[in-house]
């Protein structure tokens, strides 16, 4: 599904990635571990075309990055940006309508799988931390791509909401 190949990444003096190399299969699910500040938002933003790096390069699909590919990639970044005063349904109409993925249907079924319907309409300024972190998770899973990539999916979780995703996590791995 992806490559990584000697990918080396600095800001000023300080580098954040030495010739890193990965490899992850069709089927996997990788957790990337470390602390605050060791690279890991880093590692998924250049994966995703967002930041560049110094040197290295990725491949999706034995390829090289581009908006076809991307299409296949549902991603969440650090903290979900919403429209404060849309609803969901709404706010998922546009990440549908910029992304490409999916379509107007697919915006329920997402909802339902992050246990979001019964609040569709209700505006995202209204939303705790986890229900807006839900609604990011719904957002990645338009289209139904064929890869995931989600930095810290269960922030702002309780406990019962990170069983609840990291169930989904197994059940999307199977799928």
């Amino acid at each position: 599904v992806i490559e990584v190949e000697h990918l080396s990444t600095r800001f000023g003096q300080h580098w954040v990635h030495r010739a890193l190399n990965l490899v992850i299969e069709k089927g996997e699910v990788l957790a990337l571990v470390g602390g605050s500040g060791s690279g890991k938002t880093t590692l998924l933003s250049i994966i995703l075309d967002v930041l560049h790096t110094d040197a290295g390069q990725f491949l999706w699909f034995g390829k090289e990055g581009n908006p076809q590919l991307r299409k296949k990639i549902g991603s969440l970044l650090e903290t979900p940006n919403f429209y404060s005063y849309l609803s969901a349904t709404d706010n998922l109409k546009i990440t549908q309508a910029i992304s490409g993925r999916g379509n107007k249907q697919d915006i329920d079924t997402v909802l339902r799988k992050v246990n979001l319907y019964d609040r569709r309409w209700a505006p995202f300024k209204s939303y705790s931390l986890g229900m807006k972190q839900r609604l990011a998770i719904a957002a990645a899973l338009l289209g139904n791509p064929k890869v995931l990539v989600l930095d810290e999916p269960t922030n702002g979780l309780d406990p019962v909401g990170i069983a609840e995703i990291r169930e989904l996590i197994r059940e999307l791995k199977d799928h």
